[in-house]
């Protein structure tokens, strides 16, 4: 469920209370361990973490004018969501990822690159945050360019 919020504070603003708790606590964990390069902004109808055009000028190949996007998260009809692209695309990343989330006691509901959840408790945040500080802008960009290749 894409929301038409301008900015984040205003897409917060916009959750029941319930959710806007959740989303915080998990966006407090992106702020804290995301590379300094990654910016924080609306992206896609939800709260994104990208590579902007002023390090990755080239943008996202799918949209030159979409800076890259690096990660997600949003507030869906019945659950809410992290979108992971760069533990998707990052080799061994995901089967690292899945194997510290059962290792910390969480069940883990999750696609390709989204990790679905209904409470924060849900999440297993401390291996969240260790993901995201494994992936620096500059590895990002390496390993996206590496995926466009194929």
């Amino acid at each position: 469920m894409q929301s038409s919020a301008l900015t984040v504070a205003d897409y917060l603003s916009s959750l029941p209370d319930d959710r806007r708790v959740a989303v915080q606590a998990v966006r407090d964990v992106f702020l804290a361990n995301l590379d300094k390069g990654y910016e924080e902004g609306m992206q896609y109808g939800m709260i994104g973490y990208y590579v902007p055009h002023h390090i990755y000028p080239a943008g996202y190949h799918c949209d030159r004018k979409q800076p890259l996007p690096f990660a997600g998260l949003a507030s869906q009809k019945g659950h809410m969501s992290l979108y992971l692209m760069g533990l998707y695309m990052s080799p061994g990343m995901t089967d690292w990822f899945q194997t510290e989330w059962v290792k910390a006691g969480k069940k883990l509901d999750m696609g390709k690159a989204c990790v679905r959840f209904k409470k924060v408790d849900a999440l297993a945040l401390d291996v969240l945050a260790l993901a995201l500080q494994r992936l620096p802008v500059a590895d990002y960009i390496g390993i996206y360019e590496a995926n466009l290749k194929k």
